[in-house]
């Protein structure tokens, strides 16, 4: 019925589930933005910008943002619509983490190093987008992503190195806080187990 579908299934115990659907929008922008004064969303001395919660294990340790162990993911209090984000990550051994982009798709964080390419690996837009290649540190080592997103188009430069170049992303990653993919969002970061660290993240928007 125009730009919505609802329906029904039934799932095996016999229960009648109903669902409605809206079609994606195009997200497409008439002219390349014009960027905005940077942001600080974290600069080592604040978690002034990020909402936190009785289940949050996050702690600002040597001036570097850790969460020790699993509990709420940390979400900005500002929204966003089109950015440049910067942010630089250090994980250990088999660490995971995420950064989501208006809260809806996740560039993934995760000690993948030499494996093959994917979407779920380090670079990757998480199910959807793999990097080019694999330049993921050494588990320790600070890494650094430089992540722009307009309308649907991303690009990741993953340690100096563009390993996704203005590519669609199709749609939400698993997770994702809502689906208005049109709808300004935050930025959240996943609080997987623990420890992963973050510093110097600064999101740049468009005007």
């Amino acid at each position: 019925a125009g730009d919505r579908l609802s329906g029904w299934m039934t799932d095996p115990a016999g229960t009648r589930l109903t669902w409605t659907a809206s079609r994606a929008p195009k997200l497409r922008r008439p002219a390349p933005p014009k960027w905005g004064a940077p942001i600080a969303l974290f600069d080592g001395a604040s978690m002034a910008a990020w909402e936190t919660s009785d289940d949050t294990q996050w702690r600002i340790v040597n001036r570097v943002l850790t969460n020790t162990k699993a509990g709420a993911n940390l979400v900005t209090r500002q929204a966003f619509t089109d950015f440049k984000l910067h942010l630089e990550f250090r994980y250990p051994k088999d660490g995971n983490s995420g950064v989501y982009l208006r809260g809806r798709h996740e560039v993934q964080i995760e000690d993948s190093g030499g494996m093959e390419p994917a979407s779920v690996h380090l670079g990757g837009v998480y199910g959807f987008l793999p990097p080019n290649e694999d330049v993921a540190r050494k588990p320790g080592e600070w890494q650094t992503y430089e992540i722009t997103l307009v309308g649907r188009l991303v690009t990741v430069v993953l340690n100096g190195k563009t390993v996704i170049s203005n590519q669609e992303i199709p749609g939400i990653t698993g997770g994702a806080l809502d689906s208005k993919e049109a709808a300004p969002g935050p930025i959240f970061v996943q609080a997987e187990p623990g420890p992963v660290e973050f510093r110097n993240i600064v999101l740049t928007p468009a005007k």
